[in-house]
């Protein structure tokens, strides 16, 4: 990540807040076929504007990746939150020992050192969040809603540029 003005800051520190603590996300990828979401595990590391995952060289995602770069990431859990972004496979075994956890070697059924592993990283552009932790914000963005008025002012729902 570049360095960030004081808006994007804030923006990254938003998506940060919502997207902590969700164990996994959908990472969608583009196949001849058209659109393809699975499962990954989150990292545990903050967001600074880049996401991490790990994959395996001979998946298909690896090969739709090599295609086409274009990704959205989809975070559901206390928040709903889409990033958008473009994503770069990485090979490099220190970055994968800094990344790597147990859970890894059950899931993937190898170690850090496999040569057939490699990151994806996701160099976010923008998001997309619909802010459903608060109640009261919650409550009040339907109520809005419902009454058939405007709901500016609510922040449930925004997209903020990242990049």
């Amino acid at each position: 990540m570049t360095n960030p003005t004081p808006d994007n800051q804030e923006a990254i520190e938003k998506v940060r807040d919502l997207i902590k603590g969700i164990d996994t996300a959908m990472l969608t990828t583009v196949s001849e076929e058209g659109l393809v979401s699975r499962p990954m595990k989150t990292q545990d590391i903050e967001f600074d504007g880049d996401l991490w995952f790990l994959t395996k060289k001979d998946t298909e995602k690896f090969h739709e990746l090599l295609q086409n770069r274009q990704v959205n990431v989809a975070y559901a859990g206390k928040s709903f939150v889409s990033i958008r972004g473009e994503a770069e496979l990485v090979n490099s075994t220190e970055k994968l020992k800094e990344l790597w956890n147990p859970v890894y070697e059950q899931l993937l059924e190898t170690n850090y050192d496999d040569p057939n592993l490699v990151l994806i990283k996701v160099q976010a552009e923008a998001a997309e969040y619909w802010d459903a932790g608060n109640r009261f914000k919650m409550a009040r963005f339907l109520f809005r809603r419902l009454m058939g008025k405007n709901n500016e002012g609510t922040n449930m729902n925004r997209t903020v540029e990242l990049d």
